[in-house]
Protein backbone atom coordinates (compact mmCIF):
# COMPACT_ATOMS: atom_id res chain seq x y z
CA UNK A 1 0.00 0.00 0.00
CA UNK A 2 1.17 3.53 -0.78
CA UNK A 3 1.55 6.64 1.32
CA UNK A 4 -0.59 9.30 -0.32
CA UNK A 5 -0.76 13.04 0.25
CA UNK A 6 -4.08 14.68 -0.66
CA UNK A 7 -4.61 18.45 -0.89
CA UNK A 8 -8.13 19.80 -1.37
CA UNK A 9 -10.79 17.99 0.65
CA UNK A 10 -13.95 19.63 -0.63
CA UNK A 11 -17.15 18.05 -1.95
CA UNK A 12 -15.18 16.02 -4.50
CA UNK A 13 -11.79 15.65 -2.86
CA UNK A 14 -12.96 14.30 0.49
CA UNK A 15 -14.88 11.26 -0.84
CA UNK A 16 -12.06 10.55 -3.28
CA UNK A 17 -9.60 10.54 -0.37
CA UNK A 18 -11.95 8.39 1.70
CA UNK A 19 -12.06 5.76 -1.06
CA UNK A 20 -8.26 5.61 -1.08
CA UNK A 21 -8.31 5.05 2.69
CA UNK A 22 -10.91 2.28 2.29
CA UNK A 23 -8.57 0.61 -0.20
CA UNK A 24 -5.90 0.41 2.49
CA UNK A 25 -3.64 3.31 1.56
CA UNK A 26 -2.10 5.53 4.22
CA UNK A 27 -3.35 9.02 3.53
CA UNK A 28 -2.41 12.41 4.95
CA UNK A 29 -4.55 15.35 3.86
CA UNK A 30 -4.75 19.12 3.98
CA UNK A 31 -7.47 21.63 3.28
CA UNK A 32 -7.82 25.32 4.14
CA UNK A 33 -11.03 24.43 5.99
CA UNK A 34 -10.23 22.53 9.22
CA UNK A 35 -13.65 20.87 9.29
CA UNK A 36 -12.81 19.04 6.07
CA UNK A 37 -9.59 17.74 7.58
CA UNK A 38 -11.54 16.61 10.65
CA UNK A 39 -13.84 14.54 8.44
CA UNK A 40 -10.81 12.97 6.79
CA UNK A 41 -9.38 12.02 10.19
CA UNK A 42 -12.74 10.54 11.19
CA UNK A 43 -12.49 8.34 8.09
CA UNK A 44 -9.07 7.05 9.09
CA UNK A 45 -6.78 9.59 7.45
CA UNK A 46 -4.12 11.78 9.02
CA UNK A 47 -4.19 15.56 9.29
CA UNK A 48 -1.44 17.57 7.61
CA UNK A 49 -0.69 21.03 8.98
CA UNK A 50 -0.14 22.50 5.51
CA UNK A 51 0.37 21.53 1.87
CA UNK A 52 4.04 20.81 2.40
CA UNK A 53 3.26 18.49 5.29
CA UNK A 54 0.79 16.57 3.10
CA UNK A 55 3.58 16.05 0.56
CA UNK A 56 6.25 15.00 3.05
CA UNK A 57 7.08 11.31 2.75
CA UNK A 58 4.35 10.70 0.16
CA UNK A 59 4.78 8.25 -2.70
CA UNK A 60 1.90 9.95 -4.50
CA UNK A 61 0.49 13.47 -4.15
CA UNK A 62 -3.04 14.22 -5.37
CA UNK A 63 -4.45 17.73 -5.58
CA UNK A 64 -8.01 18.94 -6.12
CA UNK A 65 -7.88 22.72 -6.48
CA UNK A 66 -10.34 25.45 -7.56
CA UNK A 67 -8.50 26.91 -10.58
CA UNK A 68 -5.27 27.30 -12.50
CA UNK A 69 -4.29 30.22 -10.28
CA UNK A 70 -4.23 28.01 -7.19
CA UNK A 71 -2.46 25.23 -9.09
CA UNK A 72 0.34 27.56 -10.16
CA UNK A 73 0.61 29.02 -6.66
CA UNK A 74 0.82 25.68 -4.87
CA UNK A 75 3.07 23.85 -7.34
CA UNK A 76 5.43 26.50 -8.71
CA UNK A 77 8.08 28.75 -7.21
CA UNK A 78 10.99 28.16 -4.84
CA UNK A 79 8.65 27.07 -2.03
CA UNK A 80 6.16 25.24 -4.23
CA UNK A 81 5.36 21.54 -4.09
CA UNK A 82 7.51 20.75 -7.12
CA UNK A 83 10.54 22.27 -5.40
CA UNK A 84 9.77 20.33 -2.21
CA UNK A 85 8.92 16.96 -3.73
CA UNK A 86 11.32 14.09 -3.23
CA UNK A 87 12.70 12.24 -6.22
CA UNK A 88 10.25 9.58 -7.36
CA UNK A 89 7.11 11.28 -6.05
CA UNK A 90 4.22 10.94 -8.48
CA UNK A 91 2.15 14.13 -8.80
CA UNK A 92 -1.49 13.92 -9.90
CA UNK A 93 -3.60 17.05 -10.26
CA UNK A 94 -7.31 16.18 -10.42
CA UNK A 95 -8.42 19.81 -10.57
CA UNK A 96 -10.25 21.20 -13.58
CA UNK A 97 -8.04 24.08 -14.71
CA UNK A 98 -6.95 25.81 -17.90
CA UNK A 99 -4.79 23.83 -20.30
CA UNK A 100 -1.97 26.41 -20.22
CA UNK A 101 -1.61 26.16 -16.44
CA UNK A 102 -1.67 22.36 -16.54
CA UNK A 103 1.12 22.31 -19.13
CA UNK A 104 3.17 24.94 -17.29
CA UNK A 105 3.05 22.96 -14.04
CA UNK A 106 3.86 19.69 -15.83
CA UNK A 107 6.83 21.30 -17.57
CA UNK A 108 8.18 22.55 -14.24
CA UNK A 109 7.80 19.06 -12.78
CA UNK A 110 9.63 17.53 -15.75
CA UNK A 111 12.54 19.94 -15.24
CA UNK A 112 12.98 18.43 -11.78
CA UNK A 113 12.68 14.91 -13.12
CA UNK A 114 9.26 14.35 -11.56
CA UNK A 115 6.35 12.52 -13.19
CA UNK A 116 3.12 14.52 -13.25
CA UNK A 117 -0.37 13.97 -14.63
CA UNK A 118 -3.35 16.24 -15.13
CA UNK A 119 -6.34 14.03 -14.36
CA UNK A 120 -9.60 16.02 -14.13
CA UNK A 121 -12.75 14.08 -13.33
CA UNK A 122 -16.33 13.80 -14.47
CA UNK A 123 -19.19 12.29 -12.50
CA UNK A 124 -19.97 14.83 -9.80
CA UNK A 125 -20.24 14.30 -6.07
CA UNK A 126 -22.20 11.08 -6.54
CA UNK A 127 -19.43 9.67 -8.69
CA UNK A 128 -16.81 10.67 -6.13
CA UNK A 129 -18.76 9.01 -3.32
CA UNK A 130 -19.48 5.85 -5.30
CA UNK A 131 -15.98 5.61 -6.85
CA UNK A 132 -17.49 5.72 -10.34
CA UNK A 133 -15.72 8.83 -11.62
CA UNK A 134 -14.32 9.16 -15.12
CA UNK A 135 -10.69 10.32 -15.17
CA UNK A 136 -9.37 12.08 -18.29
CA UNK A 137 -5.60 11.86 -17.97
CA UNK A 138 -2.80 13.80 -19.61
CA UNK A 139 0.87 12.89 -19.24
CA UNK A 140 3.45 10.27 -20.15
CA UNK A 141 2.70 6.58 -20.62
CA UNK A 142 4.99 5.76 -17.70
CA UNK A 143 3.28 8.19 -15.31
CA UNK A 144 -0.14 6.96 -16.41
CA UNK A 145 0.82 3.35 -15.71
CA UNK A 146 2.00 4.30 -12.21
CA UNK A 147 -1.15 6.30 -11.46
CA UNK A 148 -3.76 3.94 -12.86
CA UNK A 149 -4.06 1.66 -9.78
CA UNK A 150 -4.82 4.67 -7.59
CA UNK A 151 -7.25 6.22 -10.07
CA UNK A 152 -9.09 2.90 -10.37
CA UNK A 153 -9.81 3.04 -6.63
CA UNK A 154 -11.61 6.37 -7.13
CA UNK A 155 -13.16 5.88 -10.56
CA UNK A 156 -14.72 3.48 -13.01
CA UNK A 157 -13.44 4.79 -16.34
CA UNK A 158 -9.78 5.81 -16.70
CA UNK A 159 -8.78 7.21 -20.09
CA UNK A 160 -5.29 8.28 -21.14
CA UNK A 161 -5.95 11.28 -23.38
CA UNK A 162 -2.35 11.90 -24.42
CA UNK A 163 0.39 14.28 -23.34
CA UNK A 164 0.37 16.87 -20.58
CA UNK A 165 -2.70 19.12 -20.67
CA UNK A 166 -4.74 16.72 -22.76
CA UNK A 167 -6.73 15.59 -19.73
CA UNK A 168 -7.86 19.17 -19.22
CA UNK A 169 -8.56 19.53 -22.95
CA UNK A 170 -10.78 16.45 -22.88
CA UNK A 171 -12.62 17.66 -19.76
CA UNK A 172 -13.51 21.11 -21.10
CA UNK A 173 -14.54 19.73 -24.50
CA UNK A 174 -16.78 17.15 -22.81
CA UNK A 175 -18.36 19.69 -20.50
CA UNK A 176 -18.96 22.12 -23.34
CA UNK A 177 -21.02 19.35 -24.98
CA UNK A 178 -22.82 18.81 -21.66
CA UNK A 179 -23.60 22.48 -21.12
CA UNK A 180 -24.92 22.92 -24.66
CA UNK A 181 -26.98 19.72 -24.58
CA UNK A 182 -28.59 20.60 -21.23
CA UNK A 183 -29.73 23.93 -22.64
CA UNK A 184 -31.08 22.20 -25.75
CA UNK A 185 -33.03 19.63 -23.70
CA UNK A 186 -34.33 22.34 -21.37
CA UNK A 187 -35.49 24.46 -24.30
CA UNK A 188 -37.33 21.46 -25.72
CA UNK A 189 -39.23 20.90 -22.46
CA UNK A 190 -40.07 24.61 -22.17
CA UNK A 191 -41.42 24.57 -25.73
CA UNK A 192 -43.36 21.37 -25.01
CA UNK A 193 -44.99 23.07 -22.01
CA UNK A 194 -46.10 25.97 -24.19
CA UNK A 195 -47.52 23.57 -26.75
CA UNK A 196 -49.38 21.46 -24.19
CA UNK A 197 -47.18 18.37 -24.55
CA UNK A 198 -46.75 16.34 -21.36
CA UNK A 199 -43.23 16.01 -19.95
CA UNK A 200 -43.40 12.22 -19.78
CA UNK A 201 -44.70 11.95 -23.34
CA UNK A 202 -41.84 14.06 -24.68
CA UNK A 203 -39.35 12.03 -22.67
CA UNK A 204 -40.78 8.71 -23.88
CA UNK A 205 -40.47 9.83 -27.48
CA UNK A 206 -37.16 11.75 -27.43
CA UNK A 207 -35.35 9.20 -25.26
CA UNK A 208 -35.96 6.58 -27.94
CA UNK A 209 -35.45 8.89 -30.91
CA UNK A 210 -32.75 11.08 -32.44
CA UNK A 211 -32.96 13.58 -29.57
CA UNK A 212 -31.59 11.03 -27.10
CA UNK A 213 -28.62 12.25 -25.01
CA UNK A 214 -27.24 12.01 -21.46
CA UNK A 215 -28.80 15.35 -20.45
CA UNK A 216 -32.20 13.85 -21.29
CA UNK A 217 -32.03 10.21 -20.28
CA UNK A 218 -29.83 10.40 -17.15
CA UNK A 219 -30.18 13.99 -15.96
CA UNK A 220 -33.59 15.08 -17.22
CA UNK A 221 -34.11 18.74 -16.21
CA UNK A 222 -37.81 18.37 -15.31
CA UNK A 223 -39.28 16.32 -12.44
CA UNK A 224 -40.75 12.92 -13.12
CA UNK A 225 -39.24 11.10 -16.09
CA UNK A 226 -35.88 10.32 -14.39
CA UNK A 227 -36.50 9.93 -10.63
CA UNK A 228 -32.80 10.21 -9.74
CA UNK A 229 -32.26 13.55 -11.49
CA UNK A 230 -31.79 16.74 -9.41
CA UNK A 231 -35.03 18.12 -10.85
CA UNK A 232 -36.83 15.89 -8.34
CA UNK A 233 -34.94 17.46 -5.41
CA UNK A 234 -35.49 21.15 -6.19
CA UNK A 235 -32.24 21.10 -8.18
CA UNK A 236 -30.04 20.23 -5.22
CA UNK A 237 -26.66 20.18 -6.90
CA UNK A 238 -24.80 17.18 -8.13
CA UNK A 239 -22.85 19.59 -10.36
CA UNK A 240 -23.48 23.25 -9.67
CA UNK A 241 -24.33 25.90 -12.22
CA UNK A 242 -21.28 27.84 -11.03
CA UNK A 243 -19.03 24.89 -11.84
CA UNK A 244 -20.61 24.49 -15.27
CA UNK A 245 -20.01 28.19 -15.91
CA UNK A 246 -16.37 27.78 -14.85
CA UNK A 247 -15.86 24.92 -17.34
CA UNK A 248 -17.62 26.75 -20.16
CA UNK A 249 -15.39 29.79 -19.56
CA UNK A 250 -12.32 27.53 -19.64
CA UNK A 251 -13.54 26.15 -22.97
CA UNK A 252 -14.00 29.65 -24.34
CA UNK A 253 -10.54 30.70 -23.16
CA UNK A 254 -9.07 27.66 -24.90
CA UNK A 255 -11.09 28.37 -28.05
CA UNK A 256 -9.76 31.92 -28.23
CA UNK A 257 -6.17 30.81 -27.62
CA UNK A 258 -6.34 28.06 -30.24
CA UNK A 259 -8.44 29.92 -32.81
CA UNK A 260 -11.31 27.40 -32.67
CA UNK A 261 -14.86 28.45 -33.58
CA UNK A 262 -17.34 27.50 -30.83
CA UNK A 263 -20.46 29.67 -31.27
CA UNK A 264 -22.77 27.32 -29.35
CA UNK A 265 -20.22 27.04 -26.56
CA UNK A 266 -20.08 30.83 -26.37
CA UNK A 267 -23.87 31.07 -26.23
CA UNK A 268 -24.02 28.42 -23.50
CA UNK A 269 -21.43 30.31 -21.47
CA UNK A 270 -23.46 33.51 -21.81
CA UNK A 271 -26.70 31.82 -20.70
CA UNK A 272 -25.08 30.16 -17.69
CA UNK A 273 -23.45 33.46 -16.78
CA UNK A 274 -26.91 35.06 -16.68
CA UNK A 275 -28.34 32.11 -14.73
CA UNK A 276 -25.58 32.23 -12.12
CA UNK A 277 -25.87 36.02 -12.02
CA UNK A 278 -29.43 35.61 -10.76
CA UNK A 279 -28.08 33.91 -7.64
CA UNK A 280 -28.46 30.33 -8.87
CA UNK A 281 -24.77 29.38 -8.76
CA UNK A 282 -25.26 26.81 -6.00
CA UNK A 283 -28.17 25.11 -7.76
CA UNK A 284 -27.66 22.16 -10.07
CA UNK A 285 -26.78 23.19 -13.61
CA UNK A 286 -29.92 21.44 -14.92
CA UNK A 287 -31.90 24.16 -13.14
CA UNK A 288 -31.17 26.34 -16.17
CA UNK A 289 -34.59 25.14 -17.35
CA UNK A 290 -36.15 27.55 -14.83
CA UNK A 291 -34.09 30.41 -16.23
CA UNK A 292 -35.33 29.56 -19.73
CA UNK A 293 -38.90 29.61 -18.40
CA UNK A 294 -38.26 33.12 -17.14
CA UNK A 295 -38.60 31.95 -13.53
Amino acid sequence: MARIGFIGLGNMGLPMAQNLIKAGHELQGFDIFPASVDRLVAAGGKAAADAGAALKGADVLITMLPSGKEAREIYLGPKGLIAQAATGTLLIDCSTIDVASARAVAAAAAERGLEMLDAPVSGGVGGAQGATLTFMVGGSDQAFARAKPYLEVMGKTIVHAGGSGNGQAAKICNNMVLGISMIAVSEAFVLAEKLGLDHQKLFDIASKSSGQCWSLTTYCPVPGPVPTSPANRDYQAGFTAAMMLKDLKLAQDAARESGASTPLGAEAAMLYNLFVGQGAGAKDFSGVVNFLRGA
